[in-house]
Order: C-alpha cells, then sequence, then structure tokens
C-alpha cells in the first residue's frame, strides 16, 4: 500500500510541474510570430555594389514590385532571386531613388 501512494505522489508531482510548461507554449509561439512579423516588417537589406543598407519596408517592396513590372516578370520574393538579378535591382533602384524621393516631398 505504501508503493501505491508513493506511485500516485510521483505521478501527481509530475502533472504538477508539468503544467505551467503546457500553458506557456502558446505564450512562446505567440512572441515567436510576433518576433518574425517584427522581423519581416524591418528586415534590412544590404547591397554589396552599393555598400548600403535598405530597410525592406511596404514603401520596398511597393518599388520591387513595380521593378519587377516593368521586367514583365511574375512576383519572386526577393531572397528568391538570383545573385545577379538582386544586383540588377538595386542598381535600378538606386537610380530610380532620386525621381523617388521627389514624388515623395511632394
Amino acid at each position: 500500500m505504501h508503493r501505491g501512494y508513493r506511485y500516485l505522489s510521483t505521478v501527481l508531482l509530475s502533472a504538477a510541474l508539468g503544467m505551467p510548461l503546457v500553458n506557456a507554449k502558446p505564450v512562446i509561439a505567440m512572441q515567436d510570430h510576433e518576433e518574425h512579423d517584427r522581423d519581416r516588417d524591418n528586415r534590412r537589406v544590404y547591397d554589396p555594389d552599393h555598400k548600403d543598407y535598405h530597410t525592406w519596408d511596404d514603401r520596398e517592396d511597393r518599388v520591387y514590385r513595380e521593378w519587377l513590372e516593368t521586367r514583365h516578370r511574375a512576383y519572386v520574393d526577393y531572397e528568391h532571386l538570383k545573385h545577379k538579378e538582386q544586383r540588377e535591382y538595386w542598381n535600378w533602384r538606386h537610380s530610380h531613388e532620386e525621381h523617388e524621393e521627389h514624388e515623395h516631398h511632394n
């Protein structure tokens, strides 16, 4: 009978110690999701030819989509472009910055 109590107390103790972990999992998953969203919204991309960083936000995504459109290409995530195509984008981007700044201030 003494063994039964020992076994029962071990099971109850394990369950009591495991409960906080069960409740914490959704919180951890939510924090991971929020960090992913923040990283996506504040992602910085390095342009090695011009030796500068660009914040990839909604505005940059819009300009990138414009660049794809000028080349009659379907949308492809920037990360999935070949290195040569990424360089082409940044060269085009830098040549259009002055025009964009003028439009943005008007």
